[in-house]
């Protein structure tokens, strides 16, 4: 049977960044109360909760605590020790589960994992340790990225080696992943980059949200546009890998899955990640149910909403050393919503914030994306 979850019902996160705060947004208009457990003393997503917990993640008996303080846990992010979810999912109410979770976090299992489900990726070489290195290369070639294993996000522990030049150039950087788990993947030259927020509920019913076609710059999301149109058989290929994931995933909420679009018309999954996403914070002001509402409805036991887009939508990320500018760009865009973390330091590369911009024609974005002088000097700070 069914766990229904009605309002008044408490939902714990584990987790109070950017991705925590807008779940508890989204959780908080349906009636439910949100705690959040977090290693920050001051996590932007405290502001919207209705209680908090700052403890360490290796307090397993803190955040188990936690966790069966809660009527159902889910997290935000993906970096949290697998064996303890495992053990908080045996002992507290987590539907969101450990598969995806588990798969998410090491590079060659999730590659691994994807094989096994029919899901294409770019070829890729394991490095279990620094003599597997030269193998790698011989095996894969040059171009190729060279990635650790675990804990890599945003452009972090990873360097593309363009050629055989690199390999003295960034011997540094080299030496340091390699000096653990890593991974030796195929430069793909994509023609571009696509992801969706994929959705499942507890009573297997799966939804897809529109496709954002995604820009990034050292490794970051830039700016994800929705709303145009991918050729048919590519959104087959992305709806059906999308499907397999939530399927074979037991996926209960929302996963993001990226992809690499081939010019030979082949969609890759780059990586998967079984949380809300950046790419589909769009889906807040241009879809009938975001991303975070299909989460919440998901965890709590109620039906998926079949989404619709009202308009095209382009969001634009706001990085740390974007801050200074936030205003000028309020002024040039008054029609778009600004999304502000509220984190205490605007570190460099550090996300800090989002806008959206909806407008009923695509084409109209995307000029703005390609040419409108803000945006241009935007991209540049990245």
């Amino acid at each position: 049977m069914v766990k229904v979850l009605e309002p008044g019902a408490t939902i714990g996160i584990l987790g109070a960044g950017q991705l925590g705060k807008m779940m508890a947004q989204s959780a908080q208009k349906m009636g439910y109360h949100v705690a959040m457990y977090d290693e920050g003393e001051n996590s932007c997503g405290y502001a919207v909760a209705d209680r908090h917990v700052v403890g360490s993640y290796s307090d397993h008996d803190k955040v188990l605590a936690f966790g069966q303080s809660v009527d159902v846990l889910t997290y935000e992010f993906e970096n949290i020790d697998g064996p303890l979810l495992e053990k908080i999912e045996a002992q507290t109410y987590l539907p969101q589960g450990t598969k995806l979770l588990l798969n998410s976090q090491h590079r060659v299992m999730e590659k691994q994992w994807l094989n096994t489900i029919g899901a294409q990726t770019v070829a890729y070489y394991p490095i279990n340790e620094a003599s597997d290195f030269e193998t790698a290369i011989n095996e894969i070639g040059l171009p190729a990225v060279l990635k650790t294993s675990r804990f890599g996000y945003d452009g972090k522990g990873q360097v593309v080696i363009h050629s055989e030049a690199d390999l003295e150039a960034e011997k540094a950087t080299i030496d340091r992943i390699i000096s653990g788990p890593a991974i030796l993947e195929v430069f793909m030259p994509f023609a571009y980059e696509a992801s969706v927020m994929v959705s499942r509920d507890l009573y297997g019913d799966i939804e897809i949200l529109p496709a954002s076609i995604n820009r990034h710059r050292n490794g970051i999301l830039y700016a994800g546009i929705v709303g145009g149109e991918i050729p048919q058989e590519i959104y087959k290929q992305i709806q059906s890998t999308a499907i397999a994931i939530a399927r074979e995933g037991e996926l209960i909420g929302v996963c993001g899955v990226e992809f690499f679009i081939t010019s030979d018309g082949r969609a890759l999954v780059n990586e998967i990640a079984p949380r809300p996403h950046n790419s589909g914070h769009y889906s807040i002001e241009a879809l009938n149910a975001s991303q975070y509402d299909e989460h919440i409805l998901a965890l709590t036991g109620h039906h998926l909403i079949a989404p619709r887009l009202y308009e095209p939508a382009l969001m634009i990320n706001i990085l740390g050393q974007h801050i200074p500018y936030v205003q000028k760009a309020q002024k040039a865009f008054p029609e778009a919503i600004f999304h502000i973390y509220g984190k205490d330091e605007p570190k460099r590369q550090r996300k800090m914030g989002h806008f959206t911009l909806t407008d009923l024609n695509y084409t109209s974005l995307l000029d703005i994306l390609d040419n409108h002088p803000l945006i241009q000097q935007w991209e540049q700070l990245f």
